[in-house]
């Protein structure tokens, strides 16, 4: 493959039509001499060469990787049967105790014993390989990223054989990462923790679909509660202003790299419609886009699969207040676990921010809270479990969580969780429950976090996701 590739780079510099190239006669022993100019810039051959090689070791890497999980699933379920059948035998001691020896207490004694463990070497064989799986997607979004500007700069052709392996490297430890988290993370979709913990170092999948450094406003993500079959479905919409004039999606996370869409709707068309909206904070639930309405001032939702569009105005919500990094971000839309949500502030407020909660059926805000931070001073918001959560800028390299407020008990905190955030301004964040998940938009960046959660009981769990 790499020799295939040394010629069809030697032949696409060295072209035969367009000047590159020149033959003739003009020497005086008869023989034809030809003359080649190649370009300035010489392609990067050994640069692709040593791609491919690291595109090898993270294959086996990868094999290893997903042998053991298979390994896990099997000593698991004869875990789960040890525990069973010792959960029988207590309980048939603790109905005819007279039955049962001193000795026979002391052998179930050492069964649990050797169980627990059992659980405890396989929690932290599970942990090593959550850290190696953490690692080989950080080596394959460097190679990508590499890719990528090799694919800008020189010839996109001879690029992508090579990006098209680490393409089916990504996906493949997507399947591994998505088969290690439904063994080992059941909590998707259960709110069995006290809040965010700590966020991973930022996944730069790469720039967006258009290609287009200059489209820093945007978002991207996956639906918040997807229509059967559609589970595997990304959007993602970037503009070099804050209007937003369609939202294009994608069949899967390789399709989304690939540029590969399978629809793109428009919200706007001449002498039929226009449901344009702004700001850059919009969500997909359902197949349905809620966002920022353009004119008149309100929220809407566009039905991806009616093609239909529904507007309402929130009363007292105010265009005069926005997040620090962005203008027109007056209306945020986020949904989590419990539904769907609204932050907003009023003039009523002096610029502070408002929750609501919007009811899907009606499509009306049920429900409001009035909190005590400034949203001019946010960085961005978005809501899991229920819980509202702020972000405000550090340093030109640091976020930080720093402010929570939790909607089933009216109580608003103030924490400290940093994390990295790629670039010094994003204009889109937001959380998704179906994989537990930060997605980011950043000057035109794909960006996403993994999220550690406090679990009472138990120790850091990376929620390792699609």
């Amino acid at each position: 493959m790499i020799i295939t590739l040394l010629y069809f780079v030697l032949f696409r510099y060295a072209v035969v039509e367009g000047g590159l190239w020149t033959e003739g006669s003009g020497d005086p022993s008869g023989e034809c001499m030809c003359k080649a100019f190649l370009p300035n810039s010489t392609f990067p051959v050994g640069e692709l060469i040593s791609l491919e090689s690291t595109a090898v070791e993270i294959n086996r890497k990868l094999e290893i990787e997903i042998s053991k999980v298979e390994t896990y699933e099997f000593k698991l379920s004869i875990y789960m049967a040890k525990i069973t059948n010792l959960t029988v035998l207590i309980k048939l001691m603790e109905n005819d105790p007279d039955s049962y020896s001193e000795l026979h207490l002391e052998e179930v004694k050492i069964k649990i014993m050797q169980v627990e463990a059992l659980i405890v070497e396989l929690q932290a064989s599970i942990q090593a390989t959550s850290a190696v799986l953490i690692t080989i997607r950080e080596q394959i979004r460097v190679t990508v990223s590499a890719l990528t500007q090799l694919e800008i700069t020189y010839d996109k052709n001879v690029v992508l054989v090579t990006r098209r392996e680490y393409l089916i490297l990504q996906q493949k430890l997507e399947a591994c990462e998505i088969r290690h988290n439904e063994i080992f993370n059941p909590s998707i979709g259960i709110c069995n923790h006290s809040g965010i913990r700590r966020i991973s170092k930022p996944i730069i999948s790469q720039l967006n679909a258009d290609l287009n450094g200059g489209f820093k406003y945007g978002g991207w993500g996956k639906d918040s509660k997807p229509l059967p079959g559609s589970e595997d479905m990304y959007w993602y919409y970037g503009y070099t202003d804050t209007l937003v004039t369609k939202i294009t999606q994608y069949s899967d996370y390789y399709k989304l790299i690939m540029r590969q869409a399978f629809k793109t709707h428009e919200l706007y068309v001449r002498y039929q419609y226009d449901w344009q909206g702004t700001g850059n904070n919009y969500v997909v639930r359902e197949n349905t886009l809620y966002y920022q309405f353009r004119s008149t001032f309100g929220m809407a939702k566009f039905n991806m699969t009616s093609v239909t569009a529904q507007f309402k105005v929130i009363p007292k919500a105010s265009t005069r207040f926005s997040y620090h990094y962005s203008a027109n971000q007056n209306l945020d839309f986020a949904a989590d676990e419990s539904g769907l949500w609204v932050t907003y502030a009023t003039e009523e407020s002096k610029g502070k921010l408002v929750l609501g909660k919007i009811n899907e059926e009606t499509f009306e805000v049920d429900k409001v809270w009035q909190t005590s931070i400034f949203k001019p001073s946010v960085g961005n918001t978005f809501m899991v479990c229920g819980v509202m959560y702020a972000t405000r800028s550090v340093d030109s390299k640091t976020e930080e969580i720093f402010y929570t407020f939790d909607t089933r008990t009216e109580k608003e905190s103030y924490v400290s969780v940093p994390f990295e955030k790629f670039q010094d301004s994003y204009v889109y964040l937001d959380y998704n429950p179906t994989d537990q998940k930060l997605y980011m938009y950043n000057n035109g960046y794909y960006i996403s976090y993994h999220v550690w959660f406090n679990r009472e009981g138990s120790r850091d769990k990376l929620l390792i996701s699609k």
